[in-house]
């Protein structure tokens, strides 16, 4: 089975998420979350970790992720773990390969035209929205 996985930051005001352009396929010239494959026997949340800091810059002191949620695709024999978090202090972006992006939390995620995902992402935001209390330790 093949691992992945995306995860969606927010910044400091919680009112953008970072987003990357995608340079190849799939969803090549689309807006998508960062992440990207986890190593064979790799810990997934180390994996999300080493994925956001290579693709953003942004280390584990910068913010603290926590797991969402998951998706299995039999049919393609894929996984994808999906992970949440917001940034702690402003951030200077490293762009890796794909240029990044901070997008208004109220933009149409659904849209497949311009976004990645199959519409996935608007629902990952709309389960992050519901939960961020939780997740972002709030109470």
């Amino acid at each position: 089975m093949l691992k992945l996985n995306v995860i969606l930051v927010y910044n400091t005001n919680q009112d953008k998420i970072l987003m990357c352009k995608r340079e190849k396929e799939p969803y090549k010239g689309k807006f998508n979350l960062v992440g990207g494959k986890i190593e064979p026997n790799e810990n997934k949340l180390k994996a999300a970790y080493r994925e956001l800091e290579e693709e953003t810059g942004i280390t584990k002191q910068n913010i603290t992720l926590s797991h969402l949620m998951t998706f299995q695709y039999p049919l393609t024999n894929v996984e994808l773990q999906v992970y949440t978090g917001k940034l702690n202090e402003e951030v200077k972006l490293i762009e890796e390969v794909n240029k990044l992006y901070w997008i208004d939390k109220n933009e149409n995620f659904l849209d497949t035209d311009k976004f990645a995902g199959d519409g996935n992402i608007g629902h990952i935001l709309l389960q992050t929205e519901i939960y961020k209390d939780k997740l972002f330790n709030e109470e």
